[in-house]
């Protein structure tokens, strides 16, 4: 039995999400967010956002500041795990240290959409030219925005099992008390970026206004909490941060772009950022990716006017090519042998000049990427 109605259903309430929503406030159409999580809800992620993503989202940071944790980036700390590290300066704020659960909670609720939350997405079928979602809910058009295990990207892709692309993390985010900040040397205006030696990932760790993240990812690795001991051992014999004061590891995954193609449109559905596999593949950077994907999305769907067959839908698959660049036909094959890579790039994370211009400004804050252009 139909419930509900919307012309537009997004499944997923992150910033993808709220940010699709968003730009679908004054198209008209009817937009519901569904989600399974109840807001404000805790979301394991080292939390930053660049100024390209507050001037996009139109964010004015000083009212955001007076009732949320906002933490301006001056500075980065960044090496080998064990090996020598490299401090980088910059004259100007070029991010800012959030809390997942507040900004994520900001945002949708600045969307204008309707809800259903704390409601999972459980089945959904094509009926005519609409969609039904848990034999209740009857939408136009659905939007997969549930993340790396969302469950309209899985019915999306159900032909595909490969996580060659897939990056595992395990981060922990705590208060930490006068005492601990003390026993804590790393700085709040300094995130500290560390990578393993065979640079198949990177642990940081991050102080934002009293609360600590610490976390470690790597690309396909699945025992991941012997790394993550070692980097958290590294941590205590720097005395960057004392182990017994770290909290209670989580994990989450993600899909890095352009390393494997994924179906992301049919007829009336698509998908934005993690559920599409946008992260940046040299940081793992979801959030602008997600972002950007889900303003794309709104453009498109208006654009559409109500008719979205998978023809019309092409145009937001070559809007990301355009943006974040073409997925190839195949995985590519390096023909420098790894131990050789690693060398190199182990002595390229000791240069002033390759950690500020390559490590920092284009791969973790893409400062080369101009402003989104929307139409």
């Amino acid at each position: 039995m139909i419930e509900e109605s919307c012309d537009v259903l997004i499944v997923g309430g992150g910033p993808g999400g709220s940010s699709c929503a968003w730009g679908l406030r004054d198209s008209g159409l009817d937009v519901l967010i569904l989600d399974k999580a109840t807001f404000p809800r805790d979301k394991i992620c080292a939390g930053w956002i660049t100024p390209a993503v507050a001037e996009l989202l139109d964010i004015d940071l000083l009212s955001y500041d007076r009732d949320h944790i906002l933490q301006p980036i001056t500075h980065f700390r960044t090496g080998i795990i064990d090996g020598a590290t490299v401090e980088t300066e910059y004259s100007d704020i070029v991010s800012y240290g959030i809390r997942r659960c507040e900004f994520d909670d900001y945002l949708l609720k600045r969307c204008r959409a309707r809800t259903r939350l704390g409601e999972a997405l459980k089945s959904i079928e094509r009926l005519d030219d609409a969609w039904i979602v848990n034999g209740c809910l009857h939408a136009k058009f659905v939007v997969g925005a549930g993340g790396h295990f969302c469950p309209v990207a899985r019915w999306l892709n159900q032909e595909s099992h490969s996580e060659k692309s897939v990056v595992l993390a395990q981060e922990a985010e705590f208060p930490l008390n006068q005492e601990q900040q003390e026993l804590c040397r790393v700085k709040p205006d300094t995130p500290e970026l560390y990578f393993c030696r065979d640079l198949k990932g990177y642990g940081w760790c991050f102080l934002k206004d009293g609360y600590l993240n610490v976390g470690l990812g790597r690309e396909g690795e699945k025992q991941l909490s012997a790394v993550r001991d070692e980097f958290t051992h590294f941590l205590d014999r720097q005395g960057r941060v004392p182990r017994e004061i770290l909290g209670k590891f989580r994990g989450h995954a993600y899909r890095l772009y352009g390393l494997q193609k994924r179906k992301i449109i049919d007829d009336g559905m698509l998908l934005i950022g993690d559920a599409a596999g946008l992260a940046v593949p040299q940081s793992g950077e979801g959030i602008r990716p997600a972002v950007e994907s889900g303003l794309i999305a709104a453009d498109v769907i208006q654009n559409c006017q109500q008719q979205y067959s998978r023809d019309c839908l092409v145009t937001y698959q070559e809007k990301l090519i355009n943006r974040f660049g073409k997925w190839p036909d195949a995985p590519a094959k390096s023909v420098v042998p790894a131990a050789l890579r690693q060398f190199i790039g182990r002595q390229l994370m000791t240069s002033q000049w390759f950690t500020r211009k390559v490590l920092l400004d284009r791969w973790f804050l893409q400062r080369h990427l101009p402003p989104l252009i929307r139409n």
